[in-house]
């Protein structure tokens, strides 16, 4: 009966240590994490310690469209214990300023 919740502790360990990664990864343009930012919608975690992320950019337009998915990818591939990482660009929903968190619009002067 334990192991479930080994299971569980092990899985919101690696899960902070994937938000811990993705507060590292900055858009080039704007000085906030892309977590920050509301660009991340959804971290799954499967068996394996395989690791699957839905995120948007700021614009379809943006120019860090390619960099910042595979900056996403590596230095969450870069966690020890992490097997593999497939990062999905969604724009449903659409990007809109009301993403972000508080301390993301305190610092870009929105508060």
């Amino acid at each position: 009966m334990k192991e479930p919740e080994i299971q569980s502790v092990e899985t919101a360990n690696l899960r902070d240590k994937v938000l811990a990664a993705l507060k590292t990864v900055y858009d080039p343009e704007i000085p906030v994490d892309i977590y920050e930012l509301g660009l991340i919608y959804e971290i799954q975690i499967f068996p394996l310690n395989n690791i699957h992320i839905v995120m948007t950019l700021t614009s379809p337009s943006c120019p860090s469209a390619e960099v910042i998915p595979s900056e996403v990818e590596q230095k969450v591939k870069a966690i020890p214990g992490v097997n593999d990482v497939t990062v999905e660009i969604t724009w449903d929903p659409p990007y809109s300023q009301d993403m972000m968190s508080e301390a993301a619009k305190l610092e870009l002067g929105f508060l």
